[in-house]
């Protein structure tokens, strides 16, 4: 499955399309906002990939952290859109030029989200804590010099820092909070961000892991990987399939081998 939105703006989901082919023109757009690449469309894809599970979830708010253009988010409510009792929406960017293009965007497909120009989710921890049903995230990601980080501006959306993880560690331990007890989180990562140890750090917090989209580019592999809640009574499928929670090793062994083997080859080129 995958999105277009035409020269008018108009949103599409093409069942019989690869998704690698899934494309935007801008219905808006700022030379200081980063916009829609490969990164955004394998995680508009791991949506439309899981869309008839987001649809059963009924969530009641959605948040995308670090909005950029507004594709990731319109997306998203446009899969909800159907629901009877259509989820609040939230989105945040510490680029003001990005939550200006974010509002056209989703004006232009006539949706809505409460946006926020903050880092993070600065000012949200207590209003919405456990509160969010589905939360996405394409962070920063780019292995990049410390000084690079947050600076503000286009840099802002790719710069990570060491291993590229200085601002996925921050945004980790906030979803963490911000996330209800049946909440998912969709997260993009590069390969050179160890995502293997990100499942660990996960795994200890209490959530089960697995990855939704996988893809390598010409110049990057990328994985998005969905979090979700795991407790003593939890199915493991309850995040949209029908796998006891005994079986959960299974998933485990599972992303493991396909991590740690992208990762060697990675690290041996």
């Amino acid at each position: 499955m995958s999105v277009i939105w035409d020269a008018k703006g108009s949103f599409k989901i093409f069942d019989d399309m690869p998704p690698r082919i899934a494309q935007i023109r801008l219905v808006s757009s700022h030379p200081q906002v980063y916009a829609p690449c490969d990164d955004s469309y394998a995680l508009v894809d791991a949506l439309l990939a899981d869309r008839k599970k987001l649809i059963d979830h009924h969530p009641t708010i959605c948040m995308e952290v670090g909005s950029g253009s507004g594709y990731v988010i319109t997306s998203l409510a446009l899969i909800l859109k159907s629901e009877s009792n259509s989820p609040h929406f939230f989105a945040t960017d510490v680029n003001p030029h990005a939550t200006l293009v974010t509002r056209d965007t989703l004006e232009a497909h006539e949706v809505h989200a409460e946006l926020l120009t903050t880092n993070i989710t600065s000012g949200l921890e207590k209003r919405l804590a456990g509160m969010v049903d589905v939360m996405v995230v394409n962070p920063p990601y780019v292995p990049t010099p410390e000084e690079e980080v947050g600076n503000g501006g286009l840099s802002a959306a790719w710069a990570g820092g060491e291993n590229g993880r200085a601002v996925i560690d921050k945004i980790l331990p906030v979803a963490d909070n911000l996330l209800s007890e049946k909440g998912w989180l969709y997260m993009l990562f590069l390969a050179a961000n160890d995502p293997l140890q990100i499942c660990l750090e996960m795994r200890d917090r209490g959530y089960g892991s697995k990855i939704v989209v996988q893809r390598s580019t010409e110049e990057e592999t990328l994985h998005v990987i969905k979090f979700w809640r795991e407790s003593e009574n939890q199915m493991e499928g309850s995040e949209g399939g029908s796998t006891p929670k005994s079986g959960s090793q299974k998933g485990w062994n599972y992303i493991f081998s396909q991590l740690s083997r992208l990762t060697f080859r990675e690290t041996r080129q």
